[in-house]
């Protein structure tokens, strides 16, 4: 959420707040400022953990799932279309005689959704600043064929609107889940498990004791909690790179995330991997795909003492990493 679109559009643009009521704000990152806002009217609406968490730390009221009505609502426009209308179809309903407010960057569809909302409701007000758009309108108008729930997939797995691969399993995972040992045995963690595919995969060796699925984004471990019903598994709703299980592992799988919006951030790969380092007994091992160009290798040589590639093509390169040289904590 741009908080300087935000507040310009408080202080200067037209845009007022009722004065008395909650205010909800729908996916605020946790560094968002709230120059404009009363901290205690706020209720913020995010499933993102790390985000949550920050939040939470910050002393600001948050939830997982909106419990209106309120008298505003602040959408911060997330990437994924599908998502992005469901927020807004879900904020009207939320405010009824009150505001909507819809905030996003260019990149993230701004210009086509107010072009769409201009055709269901009477814009009152929009700024444009920082390579984006805060416009706003009366809550209650009804949005409901915006509204995008979870869904089933051809093959019977469920997915929900804007998590990662909602379509069907990526490429990357499918690359990896072909080339993880049969011979896998233990305890293990799947580090960024998504709504649970290549969790399942892993699960199809019996010699696998127990499988942590550990999941930033609520929407999708609640999706995996579906798709995976195998009695070994066990989930996790947590920051992959904090994360820390009873006791040290026998391995640890994943496909890390690469990307914090459009940006892509390979420091977020390399948390994944100084994690999993921190978290694998001695004799433990790490199975890893990533995108070829990523830069991993210096941070899987300072957190383990062997690296291998053991398949990939000129997309993906799929390592595996032994003798994990980070202490635990």
């Amino acid at each position: 959420m741009s908080s300087d679109r935000l507040s310009f559009a408080l202080a200067s643009g037209g845009l007022s707040l009722p004065a008395d009521g909650r205010i909800a704000l729908f996916g605020a990152p946790g560094d968002a400022a709230l120059d404009g806002l009363d901290p205690a009217r706020v209720e913020v609406i995010q499933t993102f953990f790390p985000d949550h968490t920050a939040w939470q730390q910050r002393g600001i009221t948050v939830q997982t799932e909106p419990e209106g009505p309120y008298a505003a609502v602040i959408v911060n426009l997330p990437r994924a279309r599908d998502l992005a209308e469901d927020r807004i179809a879900r904020a009207s309903a939320l405010a009824p005689g009150g505001l909507v407010v819809v905030n996003g960057a260019k990149t993230d569809g701004i210009e086509a959704l107010a072009k769409a909302l201009r055709g269901r409701v009477t814009l009152l007000g929009q700024v444009s600043k920082a390579h984006g758009k805060c416009l706003w309108f009366d809550g209650g108008a009804d949005l409901a064929d915006w509204r995008h729930d979870p869904a089933r997939l051809p093959s019977g797995d469920l997915t929900a609107p804007g998590i990662f691969s909602a379509d069907g399993p990526d490429p990357a995972s499918q690359a990896l889940a072909k080339a993880l040992p049969a011979t896998l045995k233990g305890r293990f963690a799947d580090l960024g498990a998504g709504w649970g595919w290549l969790s399942r995969q892993i699960l199809t060796r019996e010699a696998i004791t127990e499988l942590h699925l550990v999941e930033a984004e609520k929407a999708a471990l609640d999706c995996a909690r579906e798709n995976v019903t195998d009695a070994r598994a066990q989930f996790h709703w947590a920051d992959a790179t904090d994360w820390t299980p009873a006791s040290a592992l026998d391995g640890v799988i994943m496909n890390p995330p690469f990307h914090q919006g459009r940006k892509a951030d390979p420091d977020i790969g390399r948390a994944f991997i100084t994690s999993a380092a921190r978290i694998l007994a001695p004799h433990g091992r790490l199975w890893l795909v990533a995108n070829r160009h990523l830069p991993y290798e210096a941070t899987l040589a300072e957190s383990f003492r062997e690296t291998t590639e053991i398949g990939g093509d000129n997309r993906f390169k799929i390592l595996q990493a032994a003798r994990p040289s980070r202490q635990r904590r």
